[in-house]
């Protein structure tokens, strides 16, 4: 069939098939690296890799890849780029298993250090993780293991994936600026160790990323702190400001509002991600499905008891930002209607003051309209007292001064309605 297809459709089917877990066998050694990358780095990230697989005479990705999975020999890389960060796992398989009394060898120790040390980047989280078969240890050997691998003042260890396997670890950067995981695995599939080894490393990935908002969180707090005290001035400055000082005070809260605005949009997205992270943490500690082991916490009650502080505290954060947001709102328009009303008041008084005005002018304008009657009148009569002089010369019988007095009554009543009539004509428009 050739049906017309949506552009994204076989990238979003893929997705689902992204990032699938590797198929691993013990003894592995797996080290893994989480890198904080700007947009310029994570184009650097692209080109590191192509260098590495370049002198190895591999193919290079191209150039929207965002996840790769190559065997170079010795050991195996897998390179995921994510929104905010770049990971590098390397997996190195084991002869045997570890000589007592030593720390078992890691993946990292095969891959180019001058390389590996150049990564682009800010390295946010680093871990080894050694996964060994322990159908044939003994509770002795364990122990000595586990001393010689962590710390024991620190130690945090369950049954995981259903009992098929014990996971130590002690949640510390050690020596090598790498924190360590032990895997001691039973009658396990290599597929389901591959599923619990990636969902340990993202365990540890997505903690040290959901804990990236706390430095803002506590800056938050502060800025908020002071916030909230300027507001509660301006609060009770506006409760015995007079109308003078009324321009000032909403200047002042217009600019705290800005301000409040301003930090609230550069912290929110990073509070969101914590939020997020703090999720996908939770997700994958259900996923590998741990159980207790005698007289050790497990990593679900570690998290719980250690993570649950910085959570609430960027949780707070968030609800503080958007209770401060929403005071500064309210007072600022409780105040922008004060001077609304105050404005009001004064353009009725001013309007009154006009009403009085124009009464004044319309006296002043009948007066002016009786001026103007007498004068009209006057230049009238001087006009008859002229046509009667010349009419006598013709016949007329009565004398001009005669004539110009009957005619001024006459003239007079004329003009006042002439001026009534275009006064009331003006004031109907």
């Amino acid at each position: 069939m050739s049906l017309s297809q949506y552009p994204q459709r076989h990238a979003l089917h893929n997705e689902i098939h992204a990032r699938p877990p590797e198929s691993m066998t013990a003894p592995v050694a797996v080290s893994h690296v989480v890198m904080l990358t700007s947009p310029s780095e994570r184009a650097a990230s692209r080109a590191h890799v192509a260098e590495l697989l370049r002198n190895q005479h591999l193919p290079m990705p191209d150039a929207t890849s965002t996840h790769l999975r190559m065997d170079l020999g010795q050991y195996r890389l897998r390179w995921e780029m994510h929104t905010e960060f770049v990971t590098w796992t390397f997996m190195r398989q084991l002869d045997a298993a570890p000589v007592p009394g030593q720390t078992p060898p890691t993946a990292s120790q095969v891959v180019p250090q001058e390389w590996l040390a150049a990564l682009p980047g800010q390295c946010l989280a680093s871990v080894h993780v050694w996964a060994l078969p322990n159908k044939t240890s003994n509770t002795d050997a364990t122990d000595e293991l586990v001393k010689q691998v962590m710390h024991e003042d620190t130690l945090v260890a369950s049954t995981v994936a259903d009992g098929y396997a014990e996971v130590y670890t002690d949640f510390a950067i050690h020596a090598d600026g790498f924190s360590r995981m032990l895997l001691l695995t039973g009658s396990i599939s290599t597929r389901r160790l591959g599923r619990l080894v990636q969902q340990l490393l993202e365990i540890e990935t997505y903690r040290m990323a959901a804990l990236m908002g706390l430095p803002a969180a506590r800056e938050a707090s502060e800025v908020l702190g002071n916030a909230e005290r300027e507001l509660a001035e301006l609060a009770g400055s506006i409760r015995s400001a007079s109308r003078d000082e009324e321009p000032q005070l909403l200047d002042r809260l217009t600019r705290l509002a800005g301000q409040v605005e301003s930090q609230h949009a550069t912290s929110h997205s990073r509070f969101s991600a914590s939020s997020a992270y703090f999720e996908l943490v939770d997700k994958r500690i259900d996923d590998i499905a741990e159980s207790r082991l005698a007289g050790l916490q497990t990593i679900r009650e570690f998290m719980n008891r250690r993570l649950s502080p910085a959570r609430s505290t960027c949780q707070w954060a968030t609800r503080r930002q958007d209770a401060l947001s929403q005071r500064v709102s309210r007072i600022s328009n409780l105040l922008r209607t004060r001077v609304e009303i105050e404005q009001q008041q004064s353009s009725q008084a001013l309007l009154g003051a006009m009403n009085e005005r124009q009464g004044m002018q319309l006296k002043l304008q009948a007066t002016v309209e009786g001026l103007s009657v007498a004068a009209i009148t006057y230049y009238i009569s001087g006009l008859v007292y002229y046509v009667a002089r010349g009419a006598r010369s013709v016949g007329w019988p009565a004398t001009a001064e005669t004539t110009t007095a009957m005619a001024v009554p006459i003239v007079a009543v004329a003009v006042w309605l002439s001026l009534r009539r275009l006064h009331n004509k003006v004031f109907e428009i």
